[in-house]
């Protein structure tokens, strides 16, 4: 007996008994009970998810390019490799080229986070939103500090990547009917640009090449197996596809681990390929662009040329690619471009590669990382995957507006360690309110949600990522 459409019949039943329940607790204007967590996907969308041998349920993968401002969903074929379903362009997105180091510096991040359906957030304050989990283990050995990073929409952008309003709800669609189908989790991988060799050549004296290049790594495993890269941090670093029987702590040394030898072995030849390529560039005078352009963030060129030619923001712009809402603020113009002088090697020791030469393995004893998993429906159903959970963060808010709103691989050979105004974009003071208290002091990057109060476990440290009326506690309250 097929059991799925009587489990989707019951969580669909149990989400609305849960958001009838919270309606009675909503004090800022957006009703718990508005379905656009539930709307289903469109028959264009579902056409082409079957004319590229899918299935609507088969899990997903999402790559985020900021300098291109595209977001990418793969979803996995019938012969069980990620294939590209749909690119969507970002709306807005605020910050430089780089990661996100530290609160309030208003940068959108990069880097590898993994999605648990506890990080989707159907009640948004920005139609619908999904958390990165931002801190993840890599950033919090690194002493990264931030929460509340979204991919949300509305179009505006402090530390997130603001999609249209009817972008977002058909991501959040393909991201819910991948939880139905039983994947577990899907992975973020956000990248500053396409991972080609004209953009590192581009990009050379970039401060955060060497991250880049470490980056890079997990880019070209996906490039190469059309697989979801396993990602474990040691030693301050990502390490991707690593084989273990130990347990990998962020902070410290890494165990001895191997990576598959024919995923190991393409992986370098691509990179290879790629560093020669770049060279060839460099050599042939390829300029290298500033590595600050005084512009807060980006827009994709499909949106910037719409405001444009309606003499700019101040009223709502249909485009085919969604909404643009009329307090939209679009990027300032480049400023002077200023070459900057070699201000890093291309390599150090945080891009040091997992594909290093074969003889080398290091062996080291691992600290076990603690680890807590979302306490509802979906973490029984499936487990929870987590990483290193050892640090937490408060919620602190500020008032904010109201919106109406596989790899399969034979093991073989080792490798080494390796409320804002309408007429501009929300203030890096992004909110979550806590259950039982109003906040009381204002902190920036935090999502300016309602209800993101604590829960049952979190992901990646990120505390709280769950928020109370989240896709995956509405579901909870069932189980």
């Amino acid at each position: 007996m097929n059991r799925r459409p009587l489990v989707r019949a019951l969580l669909a039943s149990a989400a609305i008994a849960a958001a009838l329940a919270l309606a009675g607790c909503d004090t800022d204007g957006t009703s718990s009970v508005n379905g656009r967590h539930m709307q289903p996907l469109s028959d264009r969308m579902q056409a082409e998810i079957e004319s590229k041998n899918m299935a609507k349920e088969s899990p997903i993968l999402v790559r985020i390019f900021k300098e291109e401002s595209e977001l990418e969903v793969w979803k996995q074929d019938k012969d069980g490799r990620f294939a590209l379903l749909n690119t969507y362009p970002i709306c807005r997105w605020s910050g430089e080229l780089g990661p996100k180091i530290r609160q309030g510096d208003r940068q959108a991040p990069e880097g590898f986070y993994t999605i648990t359906p506890g990080l989707m957030n159907p009640n948004s304050n920005y139609y619908l939103a999904i958390n990165t989990g931002f801190p993840n283990a890599y950033d919090r050995a690194n002493g990264r500090t931030g929460a509340f990073l979204m991919i949300h929409g509305d179009c505006s952008s402090a530390g997130c990547y603001a999609m249209t309003d009817e972008q977002i709800a058909e991501i959040y669609a393909l991201a819910r009917e991948s939880f139905f189908g039983g994947q577990r989790s899907f992975q973020i991988q956000a990248y500053p640009f396409k991972m080609t060799p004209l953009n590192m050549a581009k990009h050379r004296n970039s401060p955060h090449m060497a991250f880049w290049k470490m980056l890079k790594e997990g880019y070209d495993y996906f490039e190469v197996t059309r697989a979801e890269p396993k990602v474990d941090v040691c030693e301050k670093r990502y390490v991707f596809g690593a084989e273990s029987s130990a347990k990998f702590s962020p902070a410290d040394h890494c165990p001895a681990y191997k990576v598959p030898e024919n995923i190991a072995d393409a992986v370098r030849e691509k990179q290879r390929r790629d560093d020669i390529k770049t060279a060839e560039l460099i050599n042939r005078g390829t300029p290298a662009v500033p590595a600050k352009t005084g512009v807060d963030g980006g827009m994709n060129a499909t949106f910037l040329a719409a405001v444009k030619s309606h003499g700019g923001p101040g009223a709502t712009i249909h485009t085919a690619a969604g909404t643009i809402p009329p307090h939209v603020n679009p990027p300032a113009e480049p400023a002077a471009e200023t070459n900057i002088a070699s201000m890093v090697s291309l390599a150090s020791a945080e891009s040091q590669s997992a594909y290093a030469p074969r003889s080398s393995v290091q062996v080291a004893s691992a600290v076990p990382g603690s680890s807590s998993g979302v306490g509802s429906f979906f973490s029984n159903l499936f487990g929870s995957k987590t990483e290193d959970s050892r640090a937490t963060q408060p919620a602190e808010a500020s008032a904010s507006k109201s919106k109406p709103a596989a790899s399969a691989a034979k093991t073989g050979h080792s490798a080494a360690s390796a409320a804002r105004p309408k007429s501009a974009p929300p203030a890096e003071t992004k909110t979550a309110n806590a259950a039982a208290t109003k906040p009381s002091s204002s902190k920036q990057d935090a999502e300016p949600e309602k209800n993101a109060g604590s829960a049952p476990g979190v992901l990646n440290g990120a505390a709280p990522t769950v928020p109370s009326s989240g896709f995956e506690n509405r579901f909870g309250s069932w189980n």
